[in-house]
């Protein structure tokens, strides 16, 4: 099916100094004198990071649209309206306090391995067999908005325009609302690519353990998320006796320690947290009448996550009876473990190959907005190490080598495509 080029000279030359000068650039928006990146989805630091992309493609020749959830395309279309369409990209949203290189960096890679392509075409007066298109997903961290990866879940006809801009963050502002305030309300429709290719950090260490530089991961991990409220009845921290308390916030505590004891029972392919606890009213003065908790279970084994879920829904009874408290559910998510496309795989096996390096095969853990393009194309997400494997906290970092080789293999990649047209089909 894949017919590989192991000539590392007929690859895409990727301007290192340019790449890595557009990645400073970027983490300016939201980024912190330590390393952290405060760049909330739909802020204003967001739409600074949006401007400047935005402007990028423009420079670069590329048709910008924006799509009704805010999803960003910059198109290259050069090779005819029957030629396979390749999108590549990630996010530039972050988690609060989160780093600076989970999402963007697959953004801005994106940006130069399409500038590489373009540079080749000039050079070698190849005609184009593919058209590319580089995306910027909106809200794929749900740590403003729930759920996470919102945007591609539009744009792969997994939710709804009118549920996505309906979610609101935690001062009740709606996806809409904030669309509109940092002007990124579009009106382009759905894109359904022939093909999707997502670079990203690993956010783990299993690269620099193996001593390996690159990796792609073959299949992902399912996952079930609730937002479940512990509801008991204000009070006097002071007077109130003990035995008259409904603790939101006890029951919360029971539960959070059980959540733990259910991964410790399910071993190394079941992981639980409750990464997020809002408590109402918050004051150090009074019980709290609400202990809202964000709670997540993750495996690749669905009848492990099945299993999971049933025990935690009896501790949360449990939890509750002995707090004295009531509860109730107020969103679930769920997404299915399953394959990346095993072509995809292949072309990046291969393209890594030429390059002189071995493709480490992983499982993604975490979510990524490929996963919601399956859906409806092939998709595959890439990875380069992160140090010590850190993500989602200011130290999160990876070298400038190891960004460069990423550019340099997803070029490859893109260029397959450029001088064969579909190369999943031929």
């Amino acid at each position: 099916m894949l017919n590989a080029d192991r000539e590392t000279s007929s690859l895409p030359q990727v301007d290192a100094a340019a790449h890595h000068r557009r990645m400073e650039e970027v983490s300016a928006f939201g980024g912190g004198a330590d390393g952290s990146m405060n760049r909330l989805t739909l802020s204003d630091a967001d739409r600074q990071a949006r401007d400047w992309l935005a402007a990028w493609m423009k420079r670069m020749g590329l048709r910008v649209e924006i799509d009704g959830i805010g999803n960003m395309y910059g198109y290259l279309e050069w090779a005819g309206p029957d030629a396979p369409l390749i999108m590549t990209g990630s996010h530039i949203d972050s988690q609060p306090n989160g780093g600076r290189f989970d999402g963007a960096y697959g953004v801005v890679a994106a940006c130069s391995a399409v500038e590489a392509i373009q540079q080749k075409v000039a050079s070698e007066r190849v005609t184009p067999k593919a058209n590319f298109v580089v995306v910027n997903w909106t809200n794929e961290e749900g740590a403003r908005f729930q759920p996470s990866l919102l945007g591609s879940g539009v744009n792969a006809g997994e939710h709804t325009l009118e549920f996505a801009l309906a979610r609101k963050d935690g001062n009740g502002i709606s996806v809409a609302e904030a669309l509109r305030k940092i002007g990124y309300a579009g009106t382009s429709g759905r894109v359904v690519p022939d093909a999707l290719i997502e670079l990203h950090i690993e956010g783990s260490s299993h690269l620099e353990k193996a001593g390996l530089r690159f990796g792609a991961f073959d299949r992902f991990w399912g996952a079930t998320k609730y937002r479940l409220a512990f509801l008991g009845r204000q009070a006097h921290t002071g007077p109130t006796p003990m035995a008259e308390r409904k603790d939101a916030l006890l029951a919360a505590a029971y539960l959070i320690a059980d959540l733990r004891a259910i991964a410790d029972e399910g071993g190394l392919e079941l992981h639980t947290s409750v990464g997020r606890l809002e408590v109402y009213p918050n004051s150090p003065n009074i019980v709290p009448a609400e202990a809202v908790l964000f709670i997540e279970l993750r495996s690749p084994d669905p009848a492990l996550l099945q299993t999971a879920e049933d025990k935690m829904k009896a501790r949360i009874a449990e939890a509750a009876g002995k707090a004295g408290v009531d509860y109730e559910v107020r969103s679930i998510d769920r997404r299915k473990a399953g394959p990346f496309d095993a072509g995809l795989y292949k072309l990046a096996e291969e393209t890594a190959a030429a390059l002189g390096h071995e493709t480490l095969r992983l499982s993604s853990v975490g979510g990524h907005d490929a996963i919601s393009m399956l859906a409806v194309t092939p998709a595959l997400v890439m990875v380069v190490p992160s140090v010590g494997g850190a993500i989602h906290h200011p130290s999160e970092f990876t070298t400038p080598e190891d960004r460069l080789l990423g550019v340099e293999v997803l070029a490859g990649m893109l260029w397959r495509f450029c001088r064969q047209g579909d190369v999943l089909k031929s």
